[in-house]
């Protein structure tokens, strides 16, 4: 088990997994991070964690730089998960602002080796993005995602983290039901998406889901 008594566990990434949180009384959203500290202390209520929702919706890999410390490195987590990408993919093509993997994994990069320096202790945990195409513009993204996610793939292996495959995940469940029940528009998650995550997520970390 990844997640130990009196740990506090911070989630960072974008709108999958800000999902509208109240930043006033600091909740955890609506999505995966909401579900996933749900169903962690349900199954170990003797366990004492604290769950933080840092995401912020729009956010790429510069966008994390510019607030990591406040955001990450002040908080002191004791598992830090991170799942960022799909804006530095999607924004290429909605608003003709790419980024490129090179730059996406050199930032990224930067963020694992400020936390390896002043947070030796800290483990981590690394969400690929995901596209589940519901339109058919959906199909060319993944000429500029897949690069990016053997990048986070290969930091996984660099800083070993533990690693969610999450396109892979997402791609196998829609061949039990059609792409859109698990993501409407193709990137956010409907509520059975995040629980796929969350499910996903708490495997990844060591909790036993039972049957």
């Amino acid at each position: 088990m990844l997640i130990n008594n009196d740990d506090l566990v911070l989630f960072q990434g974008d709108s999958i997994t800000d999902t509208s949180r109240d930043r006033v009384n600091d909740s955890l959203g609506t999505g995966y991070a909401y579900i996933t500290a749900s169903l962690f202390s349900s199954l170990y209520p003797h366990k004492k964690v604290r769950f933080v929702n840092r995401g912020i919706s729009g956010n790429r890999v510069r966008d994390l730089e510019e607030r990591w410390d406040r955001d990450c490195l002040d908080l002191q987590p004791d598992v830090l998960s991170i799942m960022i990408g799909i804006n530095d993919c999607w924004k290429r093509f909605s608003q003709n602002d790419p980024t490129s993997t090179d730059s996406y994994q050199s930032g990224y990069r930067r963020l694992l080796e400020r936390v390896r320096t002043e947070l030796p202790d800290t483990k981590l945990i690394l969400l690929e993005p995901f596209v589940l195409p519901t339109l058919p513009e959906q199909q060319a993204w993944r000429e500029d995602l897949d690069p990016k996610i053997q990048a986070v793939r290969e930091l996984a292996r660099e800083f070993e983290a533990v690693y969610v495959p999450l396109d892979g995940l997402f791609a196998a469940a829609a061949a039990r039901r059609e792409p859109a029940f698990w993501a409407p528009d193709g990137v956010h998650p409907s509520p059975a998406g995040h629980g796929l995550i969350a499910r996903a997520w708490l495997q990844a970390a060591g909790a036993n889901l039972g049957g």
